[in-house]
């Protein structure tokens, strides 16, 4: 969520309108940030993807909302967090004859804006963290420019 506010004694414009369009040629589909081939360690276990499918039966039986989100690859995402890390529910990329996966820390930070060329230099967990805390970095320009 974006908030965009003005002091009225600074600027009282009310024209001001905050809508932004997925600019063209910038990926906006989850298949187009995805690397070719991961390894299989991103793959859940049977065992992590047994009890996430299960806790979410358990919760949705009682109201609740713990959930996961299995993404297609022509869809969007749910918001990426900095409890990625755990067990990867809210993002997980649909395999073909294998469980689903967590996305990279490659793919986290092209979600997230940043371009291929930006460092990684810290450990996977600590890359998750970071990635899920971070502003996407292409719409706090864009919201700039509209705030401008």
């Amino acid at each position: 969520m974006v908030i965009v506010g003005f002091r009225k004694d600074i600027i009282n414009d009310e024209s001001f309108t905050f809508q932004l369009d997925p600019p063209a040629g910038r990926p906006n589909k989850i298949g187009d940030l995805l690397e070719p081939t991961v390894d299989a360690k991103y793959t859940l276990s049977d065992k992590m993807w047994g009890w996430i499918q299960s806790h979410t039966a358990k919760h949705q039986a009682l109201g609740h909302g713990f959930s996961y989100g299995l993404v297609p690859l022509d869809g969007v995402t749910n918001t990426l967090t900095a409890r990625y890390y755990k067990d990867g529910k809210e993002i997980l990329i649909p395999q073909v004859g294998s469980n689903p996966r967590r996305l990279t820390p490659r793919e986290c930070a092209r979600l997230q804006g940043f371009p291929d060329d930006f460092k990684i230099v810290c450990s996977n967990t600590q890359a998750y963290k970071q990635f899920g805390n971070a502003v996407v970095v292409p719409l706090m320009k864009d919201v700039a420019r509209l705030v401008v």
